[in-house]
Protein backbone atom coordinates (compact mmCIF):
# COMPACT_ATOMS: atom_id res chain seq x y z
CA UNK A 1 0.00 0.00 0.00
CA UNK A 2 2.79 2.78 1.09
CA UNK A 3 4.90 1.18 -2.15
CA UNK A 4 5.43 4.04 -5.07
CA UNK A 5 3.32 3.89 -8.11
CA UNK A 6 5.46 2.10 -10.07
CA UNK A 7 5.15 3.29 -14.06
CA UNK A 8 7.84 1.29 -15.79
CA UNK A 9 6.14 -0.77 -18.96
CA UNK A 10 5.29 -3.94 -17.18
CA UNK A 11 3.18 -2.10 -14.82
CA UNK A 12 0.90 -0.28 -17.51
CA UNK A 13 -2.09 -1.61 -18.76
CA UNK A 14 -2.15 -4.20 -16.38
CA UNK A 15 -5.15 -6.35 -18.43
CA UNK A 16 -2.63 -6.71 -20.57
CA UNK A 17 1.02 -6.79 -19.06
CA UNK A 18 0.52 -8.60 -15.55
CA UNK A 19 2.97 -11.48 -15.31
CA UNK A 20 0.62 -13.58 -12.78
CA UNK A 21 -2.70 -14.33 -12.03
CA UNK A 22 -2.53 -13.68 -8.44
CA UNK A 23 -1.54 -10.72 -6.35
CA UNK A 24 -2.74 -6.78 -6.63
CA UNK A 25 -0.35 -4.15 -8.14
CA UNK A 26 -0.87 -0.56 -8.09
CA UNK A 27 -2.02 1.24 -11.38
CA UNK A 28 -3.27 5.03 -11.77
CA UNK A 29 -6.98 4.21 -11.81
CA UNK A 30 -7.70 6.41 -14.22
CA UNK A 31 -5.35 4.89 -16.97
CA UNK A 32 -5.26 1.58 -18.90
CA UNK A 33 -7.66 -0.95 -19.88
CA UNK A 34 -10.31 -1.25 -17.15
CA UNK A 35 -10.71 -5.08 -17.45
CA UNK A 36 -12.23 -6.16 -14.14
CA UNK A 37 -9.69 -5.08 -10.79
CA UNK A 38 -6.83 -5.40 -13.37
CA UNK A 39 -7.02 -9.05 -14.23
CA UNK A 40 -5.74 -9.82 -16.99
CA UNK A 41 -7.93 -10.27 -20.38
CA UNK A 42 -7.44 -14.18 -21.77
CA UNK A 43 -9.69 -16.90 -22.54
CA UNK A 44 -6.78 -19.01 -21.68
CA UNK A 45 -8.35 -20.95 -18.12
CA UNK A 46 -5.14 -23.09 -17.73
CA UNK A 47 -4.55 -22.85 -14.18
CA UNK A 48 -7.46 -20.07 -13.46
CA UNK A 49 -9.32 -20.70 -10.52
CA UNK A 50 -12.03 -17.99 -11.24
CA UNK A 51 -13.33 -16.46 -14.48
CA UNK A 52 -15.21 -13.19 -14.54
CA UNK A 53 -17.24 -12.73 -17.29
CA UNK A 54 -19.46 -9.79 -18.57
CA UNK A 55 -22.72 -10.50 -19.87
CA UNK A 56 -23.91 -7.09 -21.79
CA UNK A 57 -27.83 -7.85 -21.95
CA UNK A 58 -30.92 -5.37 -21.57
CA UNK A 59 -33.32 -7.31 -23.36
CA UNK A 60 -35.59 -8.96 -20.86
CA UNK A 61 -36.04 -5.82 -18.29
CA UNK A 62 -39.20 -4.71 -17.70
CA UNK A 63 -38.58 -0.88 -17.51
CA UNK A 64 -35.38 0.98 -17.67
CA UNK A 65 -33.14 -0.40 -20.62
CA UNK A 66 -28.88 -0.10 -20.01
CA UNK A 67 -27.72 -3.24 -18.10
CA UNK A 68 -26.18 -3.79 -21.43
CA UNK A 69 -23.40 -1.13 -20.72
CA UNK A 70 -23.38 -3.19 -16.85
CA UNK A 71 -19.88 -4.90 -17.39
CA UNK A 72 -18.18 -1.95 -18.92
CA UNK A 73 -19.21 0.25 -16.46
CA UNK A 74 -18.78 -2.06 -13.27
CA UNK A 75 -15.09 -2.93 -14.86
CA UNK A 76 -14.15 1.10 -15.13
CA UNK A 77 -15.40 1.22 -11.62
CA UNK A 78 -13.13 -1.51 -10.18
CA UNK A 79 -10.35 0.57 -11.10
CA UNK A 80 -10.62 2.24 -8.15
CA UNK A 81 -10.67 -0.58 -5.74
CA UNK A 82 -8.18 -2.65 -7.64
CA UNK A 83 -5.17 -1.50 -5.45
CA UNK A 84 -5.87 -3.55 -2.20
CA UNK A 85 -7.55 -6.07 -0.68
CA UNK A 86 -10.91 -5.77 -0.03
CA UNK A 87 -11.06 -4.30 3.61
CA UNK A 88 -11.87 -5.41 6.06
CA UNK A 89 -11.18 -9.31 5.08
CA UNK A 90 -8.10 -11.23 6.38
CA UNK A 91 -6.98 -12.04 3.43
CA UNK A 92 -6.89 -10.98 -0.33
CA UNK A 93 -8.91 -13.45 -2.62
CA UNK A 94 -6.38 -12.53 -5.49
CA UNK A 95 -3.41 -14.21 -3.01
CA UNK A 96 -5.51 -17.20 -2.86
CA UNK A 97 -7.01 -17.76 -6.46
CA UNK A 98 -5.41 -16.89 -9.74
CA UNK A 99 -8.60 -14.72 -11.22
CA UNK A 100 -8.75 -13.42 -14.96
CA UNK A 101 -11.18 -11.26 -16.87
CA UNK A 102 -12.71 -13.49 -20.10
CA UNK A 103 -14.49 -10.45 -21.77
CA UNK A 104 -17.53 -10.69 -22.63
CA UNK A 105 -20.36 -13.28 -23.94
CA UNK A 106 -20.81 -13.36 -27.39
CA UNK A 107 -24.79 -13.20 -28.83
CA UNK A 108 -26.49 -11.68 -31.24
CA UNK A 109 -28.98 -9.25 -29.71
CA UNK A 110 -30.95 -9.39 -33.17
CA UNK A 111 -31.82 -13.53 -32.37
CA UNK A 112 -32.84 -13.10 -28.78
CA UNK A 113 -34.22 -16.80 -28.77
CA UNK A 114 -31.02 -17.62 -29.21
CA UNK A 115 -29.21 -15.86 -26.39
CA UNK A 116 -29.51 -17.96 -23.30
CA UNK A 117 -28.42 -20.64 -24.90
CA UNK A 118 -25.23 -18.78 -26.01
CA UNK A 119 -25.17 -17.81 -22.14
CA UNK A 120 -25.29 -21.35 -21.22
CA UNK A 121 -22.41 -22.48 -23.11
CA UNK A 122 -20.28 -19.96 -22.66
CA UNK A 123 -20.37 -20.60 -18.85
CA UNK A 124 -20.38 -24.48 -19.65
CA UNK A 125 -17.12 -24.15 -21.05
CA UNK A 126 -15.46 -22.02 -18.43
CA UNK A 127 -16.59 -24.49 -15.78
CA UNK A 128 -15.52 -27.46 -17.51
CA UNK A 129 -11.87 -26.18 -17.44
CA UNK A 130 -12.26 -26.43 -13.88
CA UNK A 131 -12.47 -22.77 -13.20
CA UNK A 132 -15.65 -21.23 -10.79
CA UNK A 133 -17.48 -18.09 -12.68
CA UNK A 134 -18.13 -14.61 -11.57
CA UNK A 135 -20.23 -13.05 -14.15
CA UNK A 136 -21.40 -9.13 -14.30
CA UNK A 137 -24.60 -8.23 -15.92
CA UNK A 138 -26.29 -7.68 -17.82
CA UNK A 139 -30.18 -7.89 -16.55
CA UNK A 140 -31.06 -10.22 -13.85
CA UNK A 141 -32.75 -13.18 -16.87
CA UNK A 142 -28.72 -13.66 -17.69
CA UNK A 143 -28.82 -15.75 -14.11
CA UNK A 144 -31.21 -18.62 -15.41
CA UNK A 145 -29.01 -19.77 -18.66
CA UNK A 146 -25.84 -19.44 -15.62
CA UNK A 147 -27.45 -21.44 -13.09
CA UNK A 148 -28.33 -23.92 -16.01
CA UNK A 149 -24.77 -24.52 -16.57
CA UNK A 150 -23.76 -24.86 -13.01
CA UNK A 151 -26.89 -27.57 -12.00
CA UNK A 152 -25.66 -29.43 -15.04
CA UNK A 153 -21.99 -29.63 -13.24
CA UNK A 154 -23.52 -29.41 -9.34
CA UNK A 155 -27.01 -30.67 -9.42
CA UNK A 156 -29.78 -29.01 -7.91
CA UNK A 157 -28.25 -25.91 -6.47
CA UNK A 158 -28.88 -23.75 -3.54
CA UNK A 159 -29.60 -20.36 -4.09
CA UNK A 160 -28.94 -16.90 -2.12
CA UNK A 161 -30.59 -14.08 -4.25
CA UNK A 162 -30.05 -10.20 -2.65
CA UNK A 163 -32.86 -8.27 -4.29
CA UNK A 164 -35.53 -6.05 -4.14
CA UNK A 165 -38.32 -8.66 -6.05
CA UNK A 166 -38.41 -12.76 -5.86
CA UNK A 167 -38.27 -12.91 -9.80
CA UNK A 168 -40.69 -15.86 -9.38
CA UNK A 169 -43.43 -14.58 -11.26
CA UNK A 170 -45.10 -17.27 -13.23
CA UNK A 171 -44.35 -16.86 -17.19
CA UNK A 172 -46.66 -18.35 -20.21
CA UNK A 173 -43.30 -19.95 -21.59
CA UNK A 174 -40.26 -19.12 -24.24
CA UNK A 175 -39.78 -15.37 -22.73
CA UNK A 176 -36.67 -13.97 -22.12
CA UNK A 177 -37.95 -11.79 -18.59
CA UNK A 178 -35.89 -10.63 -15.41
CA UNK A 179 -38.54 -10.81 -13.31
CA UNK A 180 -39.55 -14.68 -14.21
CA UNK A 181 -36.58 -16.51 -14.78
CA UNK A 182 -36.40 -18.25 -11.36
CA UNK A 183 -39.44 -19.33 -11.41
CA UNK A 184 -38.09 -21.25 -14.37
CA UNK A 185 -35.03 -21.85 -12.48
CA UNK A 186 -37.39 -23.59 -9.56
CA UNK A 187 -40.03 -25.14 -12.22
CA UNK A 188 -36.66 -26.69 -13.87
CA UNK A 189 -35.42 -28.38 -10.43
CA UNK A 190 -31.90 -25.95 -11.35
CA UNK A 191 -32.54 -24.68 -8.16
CA UNK A 192 -33.73 -26.16 -4.97
CA UNK A 193 -36.16 -23.72 -3.15
CA UNK A 194 -36.16 -25.41 0.09
CA UNK A 195 -32.21 -24.87 0.92
CA UNK A 196 -32.87 -21.31 -0.94
CA UNK A 197 -33.08 -17.95 0.35
CA UNK A 198 -34.12 -14.48 -0.93
CA UNK A 199 -32.68 -11.18 0.80
CA UNK A 200 -33.95 -7.29 0.67
CA UNK A 201 -37.37 -8.29 -0.86
CA UNK A 202 -39.84 -5.24 -1.17
CA UNK A 203 -42.69 -6.17 -3.62
CA UNK A 204 -45.84 -8.72 -3.78
CA UNK A 205 -45.70 -12.07 -4.79
CA UNK A 206 -48.12 -14.04 -3.37
CA UNK A 207 -46.31 -17.53 -4.17
CA UNK A 208 -42.75 -18.11 -3.19
CA UNK A 209 -42.24 -21.33 -4.58
CA UNK A 210 -40.75 -22.46 -1.56
CA UNK A 211 -38.03 -19.84 -1.49
CA UNK A 212 -37.68 -17.94 2.33
CA UNK A 213 -37.88 -14.68 1.98
CA UNK A 214 -36.27 -12.54 4.41
CA UNK A 215 -37.71 -9.04 2.84
CA UNK A 216 -35.86 -5.63 3.52
CA UNK A 217 -38.06 -4.81 6.87
CA UNK A 218 -36.51 -8.25 8.26
CA UNK A 219 -33.34 -7.03 7.55
CA UNK A 220 -33.76 -3.47 9.15
CA UNK A 221 -35.15 -4.84 12.12
CA UNK A 222 -31.99 -7.56 12.75
CA UNK A 223 -28.86 -7.59 13.10
CA UNK A 224 -26.65 -8.25 9.60
CA UNK A 225 -24.65 -11.35 11.33
CA UNK A 226 -28.32 -12.56 12.56
CA UNK A 227 -29.47 -11.98 9.32
CA UNK A 228 -26.79 -14.04 8.05
CA UNK A 229 -26.87 -16.61 10.94
CA UNK A 230 -30.40 -17.65 9.40
CA UNK A 231 -29.07 -17.34 5.97
CA UNK A 232 -26.61 -20.30 6.74
CA UNK A 233 -28.69 -22.28 8.73
CA UNK A 234 -31.44 -22.62 5.55
CA UNK A 235 -28.65 -22.99 3.07
CA UNK A 236 -26.63 -25.51 4.87
CA UNK A 237 -23.32 -27.27 3.29
CA UNK A 238 -24.15 -27.95 -0.04
CA UNK A 239 -22.85 -25.88 -2.90
CA UNK A 240 -24.55 -22.91 -3.46
CA UNK A 241 -25.04 -20.06 -6.07
CA UNK A 242 -24.75 -16.06 -4.95
CA UNK A 243 -27.04 -13.58 -7.32
CA UNK A 244 -26.83 -10.20 -6.45
CA UNK A 245 -29.39 -7.78 -7.88
CA UNK A 246 -28.19 -4.34 -7.57
CA UNK A 247 -31.36 -3.12 -6.87
CA UNK A 248 -31.10 -4.94 -3.02
CA UNK A 249 -29.97 -1.72 -2.14
CA UNK A 250 -31.68 1.65 -1.55
CA UNK A 251 -31.71 3.93 -4.88
CA UNK A 252 -29.71 6.30 -2.32
CA UNK A 253 -27.17 3.78 -2.55
CA UNK A 254 -27.87 2.32 -6.21
CA UNK A 255 -30.03 4.75 -8.69
CA UNK A 256 -28.61 3.43 -11.69
CA UNK A 257 -30.97 -0.14 -11.78
CA UNK A 258 -33.80 -0.24 -14.40
CA UNK A 259 -36.51 -0.72 -11.60
CA UNK A 260 -35.53 0.84 -7.93
CA UNK A 261 -37.39 0.46 -4.77
CA UNK A 262 -37.14 2.74 -1.90
CA UNK A 263 -36.29 1.32 1.56
CA UNK A 264 -33.69 -1.15 0.96
CA UNK A 265 -30.36 -1.89 1.91
CA UNK A 266 -27.62 0.22 2.56
CA UNK A 267 -24.17 -0.86 1.17
CA UNK A 268 -22.90 -1.48 4.98
CA UNK A 269 -25.70 -3.91 5.54
CA UNK A 270 -24.85 -5.67 2.23
CA UNK A 271 -21.73 -6.25 2.91
CA UNK A 272 -22.09 -6.99 6.44
CA UNK A 273 -24.23 -9.94 5.42
CA UNK A 274 -22.53 -11.40 2.88
CA UNK A 275 -19.10 -11.08 4.95
CA UNK A 276 -21.21 -13.14 7.43
CA UNK A 277 -22.10 -15.94 4.96
CA UNK A 278 -17.86 -16.52 4.90
CA UNK A 279 -18.14 -20.11 5.23
CA UNK A 280 -20.73 -21.41 2.56
CA UNK A 281 -19.38 -23.45 -0.54
CA UNK A 282 -20.08 -20.52 -3.06
CA UNK A 283 -19.80 -22.32 -6.24
CA UNK A 284 -20.76 -19.82 -8.79
CA UNK A 285 -21.68 -15.65 -8.38
CA UNK A 286 -23.43 -12.75 -10.27
CA UNK A 287 -23.77 -9.19 -9.70
CA UNK A 288 -26.66 -7.81 -12.40
CA UNK A 289 -28.58 -5.02 -13.24
CA UNK A 290 -26.08 -1.98 -12.87
CA UNK A 291 -27.81 0.57 -15.62
CA UNK A 292 -24.51 3.17 -16.04
CA UNK A 293 -26.88 5.28 -17.98
CA UNK A 294 -29.13 5.82 -14.79
CA UNK A 295 -25.95 6.10 -13.00
CA UNK A 296 -24.75 9.47 -10.68
CA UNK A 297 -20.98 9.91 -10.26
CA UNK A 298 -20.96 6.11 -10.74
CA UNK A 299 -21.45 4.75 -7.41
CA UNK A 300 -23.76 2.21 -8.48
CA UNK A 301 -21.34 0.85 -10.60
CA UNK A 302 -18.84 1.20 -7.66
CA UNK A 303 -21.50 -0.58 -5.58
CA UNK A 304 -21.36 -3.22 -8.41
CA UNK A 305 -17.53 -3.59 -8.58
CA UNK A 306 -17.09 -3.96 -4.41
CA UNK A 307 -19.90 -6.49 -3.79
CA UNK A 308 -18.36 -8.94 -6.77
CA UNK A 309 -14.91 -8.18 -5.41
CA UNK A 310 -16.70 -9.05 -2.06
CA UNK A 311 -18.39 -12.37 -3.74
CA UNK A 312 -14.64 -13.59 -4.79
CA UNK A 313 -13.44 -13.05 -1.23
CA UNK A 314 -16.49 -14.87 -0.25
CA UNK A 315 -15.63 -18.06 -3.19
CA UNK A 316 -12.25 -17.71 -1.64
CA UNK A 317 -13.30 -18.23 1.96
CA UNK A 318 -15.66 -21.29 1.02
CA UNK A 319 -12.47 -23.02 -1.02
CA UNK A 320 -10.42 -22.53 2.30
CA UNK A 321 -13.07 -24.00 4.11
CA UNK A 322 -13.16 -27.10 2.39
CA UNK A 323 -8.98 -27.67 2.46
CA UNK A 324 -8.40 -27.02 5.96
Amino acid sequence: MGDALDLTPKHGDLAFTRDSHRGSIMEATYAGAPSFMRRRFTRDLSGVDVAVLGIPLDLATSGRPGTRFGPRGVRAASTHIAWSAPWPYAADPFEELAVVDYGDCLFDPGVPQAIAAAITETATTILDAGAALLSIGGDHFVTYPLLKAHAAKHGSIRLVQFDAHTDTWADEGGRIDHGTMLWYAARDGLVDPARSVQVGIRTHNPDPLGFTVIDARDVHRASPGAIAARMRAIVGDGPCYVTFDIDCLDPSAAPGTGTPVIGGLSSWQAQEILRGLAGLDVVGMDVVEVSPPYDHSEITALAGATIANDLLALHAAGKRGKTG
